[in-house]
């Protein structure tokens, strides 16, 4: 959609500042120029927005300014008006008739926009865990709002279901599409009003993908969030990290979209939000297939119509516990398995350490002091690790419980959690000083244990037990072994692109 005539004056000016055209979509243009960003607001009026008063433009580009500055300091400056001088010319900022209003920003360089790095293969697995970071310390900041959301969602789907057939998508399918979405809604209408009244509907990004998260002084951090529907950005944070999970199992595959998801709940906690994913998932892939589609790109449209309704069908859930010695490897097995276990984006992956961690308030990586492993502490992070695996499971989602397990009291807990879901317990083994070795190599990892806390755990080893032993000297194998034993029908239906959309 071009600039409409009569903001003509207004993107000569800005051009002319950024020395070169601007980058368009359907409701702005952004002028990019050596270090400065101007986002100027196109006046037009569409079925969601209605930016033709300029009264709307200012409201909306401040709105924008206080939402996304406090995520991003430095990065947004302010808002200013495009104003004609009594000479007839246009400036920026002067006394005058204003015209417009634009956003001022700081210019990231293209290839520091998380789109752009994960073209070029560079979400790493650092990258990954700061980018849930991220998000997760965006959501701890906001304020808790009471929502209907279940009424939300249905309106949310029927808006999608009307786009999609105006933009041309296959209409058999598209209803099937609403039909089953609308179904889930209705299904989880009460975990949703329990959602809400827990805190977890709340004012949030509203359009959280790869395109709208850059790297800003060596972090990702979340810009542009939706400002201009309050309702619509008022959702579920399980809803808006939705669209960041959708984005990432399409675009990198499900083993980016699971790390992703798996740090979030390691730092908040919120392991009940996986009840909502198969909605939450596919509403955001029904969003891209219909702009997709609009935007002429029929093939890329069809993958996002097929993984819409694909998340509706989610894979049977499956519950793995992971022991073993220090050193054996667990987590390393634990985050492999997961992508490939259960609904999308794959298994919750609930780790003793980074329980631990949380309940102590501190990071995954920082280290606790020994007041923080006394058996009273151990066992709250094993009732957690209990609730969670139940809740998890009940929910239809996987769990894998990453834990040594040497207490068989333990073991006990976390099967009987599984409830009605198939369980696998796993005892991972190798050669003391292969677990020697790998424990004196770590670094930068949740587990706060030294040389003198595995050989003091191997000199009580109690051995697989009941669980199904497995060799861990060689990571792969025991991946397959464990994968194997897991049963194909705990593989999800989809895995992901793995490629490029």
């Amino acid at each position: 959609m071009a600039i409409p005539a009569g903001q003509a004056a207004t993107a000569a000016l800005l051009q002319g500042l950024a020395g070169r055209p601007p980058i368009e979509t359907h409701i702005s243009a952004v002028f990019v120029g050596d270090d400065m960003v101007w986002k100027l607001r196109k006046a037009v009026r569409l079925a969601f927005l209605d930016f033709i008063p300029l009264a709307e433009r200012h409201r909306t580009a401040l709105r924008e300014l206080e939402l996304n500055a406090p995520h991003a300091p430095g990065l947004y400056r302010d808002v200013v008006a495009v104003v004609r001088r009594a000479d007839g010319t246009v400036a920026l900022g002067c006394d005058g008739e204003v015209l417009d209003w634009v956003v001022r920003m700081a210019r990231v360089p293209e290839g520091d926009f998380l789109d752009e790095v994960a073209r070029r293969g560079g979400l790493t697995p650092a990258l990954l865990d700061a980018l849930g970071d991220a998000v997760a310390a965006a959501h701890a900041r906001l304020a808790p709002v009471d929502k209907d959301e279940a009424a939300a969602l249905r309106g949310v789907a029927e808006g999608n279901a009307r786009s999609a057939l105006q933009a041309g998508l296959d209409p058999v399918r598209t209803r099937r599409w609403l039909d089953g979405a609308l179904a889930q809604v209705q299904a989880r209408a009460g975990w949703l009003r329990a959602r809400s009244r827990a805190g977890f509907v709340r004012r949030a990004h509203g359009d959280l993908h790869l395109g709208n998260i850059c790297l800003w002084h060596g972090r990702p951090v979340p810009f542009d969030a939706l400002e201009f529907d309050e309702d619509l950005a008022t959702i579920d944070l399980g809803y808006d990290l939705a669209f960041l999970l959708m984005d990432l199992d399409l675009r990198e595959g499900r083993a980016a979209a699971n790390r992703v998801l798996n740090r979030y709940v390691a730092r908040t906690g919120d392991w009940d939000m996986v009840a909502g994913l198969p909605l939450f998932l596919s509403l955001r892939a029904m969003v891209r297939a219909h702009v997709e589609a609009r935007n002429g790109r029929a093939p890329v449209a069809e993958r996002y119509l097929r993984q819409a309704l694909d998340y509706l069908r989610p894979a049977p859930p499956v519950v793995v516990a992971v022991g073993g010695l220090q050193g054996t490897g667990k987590s390393t097995l634990a985050r492999a398995l997961a992508p490939l276990l259960g609904p999308a984006p794959g298994a919750l992956v609930l780790r003793s350490d980074e329980i631990r961690k949380r309940q102590h308030a501190a990071a995954p990586e920082d280290r606790l002091p020994p007041a923080a492993y006394t058996p009273e502490a151990s066992r709250a992070v094993f009732a957690e690790m209990a609730r969670a695996v139940g809740d998890v499971a009940a929910h239809g989602h996987a769990a894998i419980a990453d834990a040594t397990f040497i207490d068989p009291v333990h073991r006990e807990a976390v099967a009987r959690a599984a409830g009605a879901a198939p369980f696998l317990g796993v005892w991972l083994q190798a050669p003391l000083a292969v677990l020697e070795a790998r424990v004196a190599g770590r670094t930068g990892d949740a587990s706060d244990a030294d040389l003198a806390v595995l050989r003091q755990a191997a000199a009580a080893d109690p051995g697989p037990g009941s669980w199904r032993a497995v060799d861990a000297t060689d990571g792969e194998a025991a991946r397959q072994a464990v994968l194997d034993a897991a049963g194909r029908t705990a593989r999800p239906r989809n895995t992901g692109s793995g490629g490029r959309v």
